[in-house]
């Protein structure tokens, strides 16, 4: 707005510049000049009201550029505010997710909690498939040993343990090795710990008469399960070997899914068993009544016989009961015909 008044009165004084050099110029012509005074006066009347509406639409322009920007700004700025927003946010949820990692790598770091932790994943995958009485957990052999979880199964195979197991400390030291002779060191430790885990679990849950044949050793972590199938193959044989199953947690769902269709499957059998057992049952209970319709269809055979045999005695004491009347009839009938006989009056005299 200063720069276009600065224009403005620039060239206002250029006219009147101009202006007074004219007037100057023919001022010797003396009324011509007055004419023309009077002219260019009436024109720089006309400049001005042009110059007052040109400034006003520049004002009112630029008003309105600088309204459009300061509200585009304003929005600008209110989007900037809600992306910082969102960025604090993010950051604070980074922070906070940093700490749950930090407090649970200091978890992961005691062994007994890596021992809980592996546990606490081993009940909820078998807690969320399996009913209730097809697993327990802490179980307690007769040999003493205490299993973390047993799964009942019908023989054949039977019982099965899964022991949980998260050697993290060697798997750590395997992928922090940098050089060479490190690799080597991690790899026949991190070797050595799933061996060690594989022979106890063999030798403590694997029961004769108790147990199925085999056992499942539980990996709470799929990159270990993943490494140990990938790089430590004679570990995965030795399992083998040894009738240890290793499971990750996905393995180990796909497993517990098949156990639930056994069960289910085995649930079935023992129903269509009582169902037969019940089904026998009941033949033998048709077969007596069976029987004893016979029997009571002799015995209604017989009761016909008396109610036919009664029947024609009952006909037979009619007959005679009607021979009967009809003797009594006919010594009534004759009795009658003597009394409406006619009576002889004897004379007197003695004569008849």
């Amino acid at each position: 707005m200063e720069t276009l008044s600065l224009i403005v009165a620039i060239a206002a004084l250029a006219i009147v510049v101009v202006v007074i050099a004219f007037m100057r110029a023919e001022k010797a012509n003396g009324r011509v000049a007055s004419d023309k005074l009077a002219e260019l006066t009436g024109r720089m009347a006309q400049m001005g009201e042009a110059q007052a509406a040109a400034q006003a639409h520049i004002s009112k322009t630029l008003e309105d550029s600088l309204n459009h920007h300061t509200e585009k700004t304003g929005k600008s700025m209110s989007d900037l505010h809600e992306r910082l927003a969102v960025i604090d946010a993010a950051q604070k949820n980074l922070t906070d997710l940093s700490e749950q990692v930090v407090g649970l790598q200091d978890i992961l770091s005691n062994k007994q909690a890596r021992g809980a932790f592996g546990e606490v994943q081993l009940n909820d995958l078998v807690s969320s498939i399996l009913p209730p009485s097809a697993y327990e957990f802490q179980a307690t052999l007769t040999t003493g040993s205490r299993a973390d979880c047993l799964l009942k199964l019908p023989n054949p195979p039977g019982s099965i343990i899964v022991d949980a197991k998260f050697p993290l400390e060697s798997y750590r030291a395997l992928h922090d090795a940098e050089t060479e002779a490190e690799k080597v060191a991690a790899s026949r430790s991190f070797s050595a710990d799933i061996k060690k885990h594989i022979h106890a679990i063999a030798e403590k849950y694997i029961v004769p008469g108790e147990t199925a044949e085999s056992a499942l050793m539980f990996l709470p972590s799929e990159a270990v399960y993943a490494e140990l199938h990938a790089n430590f193959l004679n570990v995965v044989e030795d399992s083998y070997r040894n009738k240890v199953w290793i499971v990750s947690p996905t393995t180990l769902m796909a497993t517990l899914n098949t156990i639930r269709a056994v069960l289910k499957d085995a649930s079935m059998r023992e129903q269509a068993g009582l169902i037969q057992a019940e089904v026998m049952k009941l033949l033998e209970d048709v077969g007596r009544m069976d029987t004893r319709v016979d029997k009571l269809e002799k015995h209604f055979g017989n009761v016909l016989d008396d109610i036919k045999g009664i029947k024609t005695s009952s006909s037979k004491v009619s007959k005679r009961g009607e021979r009967i009347q009809d003797i009594e009839l006919g010594e009534e009938t004759e009795a009658a015909e003597l009394s409406d006989a006619p009576h002889l009056v004897p004379l007197p005299g003695g004569k008849k």
